[in-house]
């Protein structure tokens, strides 16, 4: 499946969270992240949330940890 992986998007926001070793806490943001309306699981389509578990798994197989050292 391809997913939009804009800044901000879904599957941008479950990477992010994946690489920063948050737990999964499927949201996004209208806009630029942190500087618009983030819309929050409650209110996600069912696609919305995928393309954000497809990003945290994405990021959990491929991607790498932010190095807090």
């Amino acid at each position: 499946m391809k997913y939009d992986k804009r800044h901000g998007g879904p599957f941008d926001r479950g990477s992010a969270d994946s690489y920063y070793q948050r737990g999964r806490n499927p949201h996004y943001f209208v806009g630029a992240t942190y500087s618009s309306p983030e819309i929050t699981v409650d209110k996600m389509t069912q696609e919305e949330i995928d393309a954000y578990n497809a990003g945290y798994d994405y990021n959990e197989k491929y991607g790498d940890k932010k190095d807090w050292g």
